[in-house]
């Protein structure tokens, strides 16, 4: 009697219907402002902060379990330490990604092969992750003390913020009420900070414009096909952006923010997330990629001026 097979996990159908599930409830949480022990983003166990979708899904996860440390671990990494997982308590699944090679006749052990050979391909594995919340018997550094949380007068600059995003070389015209990329003329359109009552909701809607703006075909010629707003390919750059908004709020000290947060906004993610379950991982990796151009860009503009004013 042939025996049934369990069916094999399958890490990207998970984690889409898990952020499925939480946006069919109406909210976002990794717009609600938090840190854990001092962080903005959460820690692998040696401290170095995750990237990219890990990134995303953890500080997501952190926010709803509301944990107060920022450092996640494997189950080995936590008994290395002489510490064990709780009983009950429920790990995390994140991913990571590997390059793999077929061998093919002729080859030799000393070809690698790159990223351009046909026989390379990449490969996506999922492990599971606890915080350090919920595990016994680790080092209190594991607990680093909360920092309190700066305050700002309403409607005005936050001079650290400002310089940031002032450093980077795309034009913000501000003007009118509304905000938004404007491709033909390559100009990222803002009201004013005077709008603003929470000053960081101001840099995180100029986040996600600017986040637009380095789709442009001389930045990072980013391309969904045509955009027209409500379609799928309009869906997908709004969720590039909103992650944008996201990985670089968490080096500046704002969250994501748009000028608009209703049901059609949050359609717009589900029905790319319902329609594709390695979407979260692609458009994860374009936020990245935004993000990092936008800190160089503003760090080579900064950079600029100080070697004017030398």
């Amino acid at each position: 009697m042939a025996r049934s097979r369990t069916p094999k996990f399958d890490a990207s159908e998970a984690i889409t219907n898990e952020i499925i599930r939480i946006i069919e409830r109406g909210v976002l949480p990794w717009r609600k402002p938090w840190t854990a022990g001092g962080s903005s983003r959460p820690l692998r166990v040696g401290g170095e902060p995750y990237q990219g979708v890990n990134n995303f899904l953890l500080t997501m996860r952190t926010v709803m379990a509301g944990h107060s440390s920022p450092f996640w671990m494997t189950l080995p990494q936590a008994n290395a330490l002489d510490a064990k997982v709780r009983k009950g308590e429920k790990s995390s699944v994140v991913v990571y990604y590997g390059k793999s090679r077929t061998r093919g006749q002729g080859d030799d052990d000393h070809d690698d092969g790159d990223a351009d050979d046909p026989r390379v391909f990449r490969f996506q594995k999922s492990y599971r992750v606890f915080n350090a919340c919920q595990i016994e018997g680790l080092p209190d550094s594991f607990f680093p003390d909360p920092e309190p949380a700066p305050e700002h007068p309403p409607s005005e600059t936050i001079p650290h913020m400002q310089t940031f995003f002032e450093a980077i070389d795309i034009t913000t015209v501000f003007t009118g009420t509304e905000a938004y990329y404007l491709p033909p003329v390559d100009k990222v359109f803002m009201p004013s900070i005077a709008r603003f009552e929470n000053p960081r909701n101001f840099y995180g809607v100029w986040a996600h414009e600017l986040a637009h703006a380095t789709k442009a075909p001389h930045r990072l010629n980013r391309d969904f096909g045509l955009s027209k707003f409500g379609n799928t390919s309009y869906a997908r750059e709004e969720i590039v952006a909103e992650l944008t908004s996201v990985f670089l709020g968490q080096t500046l000290g704002f969250t994501a923010h748009t000028l608009e947060m209703n049901a059609a906004y949050l359609y717009n993610w589900l029905r790319v997330l319902r329609s594709d379950k390695n979407a979260i991982f692609k458009h994860s990796a374009d936020a990245q990629r935004a993000c990092d151009y936008l800190i160089a860009r503003s760090e080579a503009g900064r950079a600029g001026r100080s070697a004017e004013a030398a």
